[in-house]
This record gives structure tokens, C-alpha cells and sequence, in this order.
């Protein structure tokens, strides 16, 4: 089971990126997949979420408008395409795998490594 995370990098704010998140080892239409991030000195928060299906999405207040996550089934891969970013964006950016169909991050118990994302005023 692994959870592969990509494309992050560093941007001025305003800037675009595109997060990848590859997944193997693991039937991939049986798992959500969630977003996550976490900023130096604060918790872990959940950023955005995909359900098995792709057919419902979640984000949270502050990235609203802003990040588009989705889903490729013939890559195995979710993507967070990420624009008119903001300094407040700066974190390790993880994806995560979980067997329901749910926005509750403690369910997400498939973790991959993270990929580092600055933005610059």
C-alpha cells in the first residue's frame, strides 16, 4: 500500500501549483483520499477530500475557490491543483488513503510522505 505525493515547490504568492498523489499497491476505487497539511508550529489540518467515486468533494473555508482536488482512476492518482496561493499556504503537504467515504481525518489511516510547499509574499 503506498501513497506517493509530487509537485510541490517553491511559488510567489499568487502562484499555481499542481500536487500529485500516486497510488499503488491497493484497489484504488475503494478508498477516499484526502489532502492534508501541516504548517510549521501548527497541527495537521484537512485541506480537501475525494470520495471513492470522485463524485463528492470537500475542502475546507480557507481554500475554497481557490483548490480543485480530483481524481484520475486510469493513473491511480488524485491531484491538488492549487492557485491564487498565499503565504498562509506554506506547509508539507501529505495525501492520505481511507476505506469509507468520510471527512473525518482521523479515518484516514493510509499516509504518504509529504511534499513541501512555499509560498512567498
Amino acid at each position: 500500500f503506498q501513497l506517493q505525493a509530487s509537485g510541490g515547490g517553491s511559488v510567489q504568492a499568487g502562484g499555481s501549483l499542481r500536487l500529485s498523489c500516486a497510488a499503488s499497491g491497493f484497489r484504488f476505487d475503494d478508498y477516499a483520499i484526502g489532502w492534508f497539511r501541516q504548517a510549521p508550529g501548527r497541527e495537521r489540518e484537512m485541506v480537501a477530500a475525494i470520495s471513492r467515486s470522485g463524485g463528492g468533494t470537500w475542502y475546507t473555508d480557507p481554500v475554497k475557490g481557490r483548490f480543485t482536488i480530483s481524481r484520475d482512476v486510469d493513473k491511480s492518482t488524485v491531484y491538488l491543483q492549487m492557485i491564487s496561493l498565499k503565504p498562509e499556504d506554506t506547509a508539507v503537504y501529505y495525501c492520505a488513503a481511507t476505506f469509507r467515504n468520510t471527512v473525518t481525518p482521523s479515518a484516514y489511516g493510509f499516509w504518504g510522505q509529504g511534499t513541501l510547499v512555499t509560498v512567498s509574499s
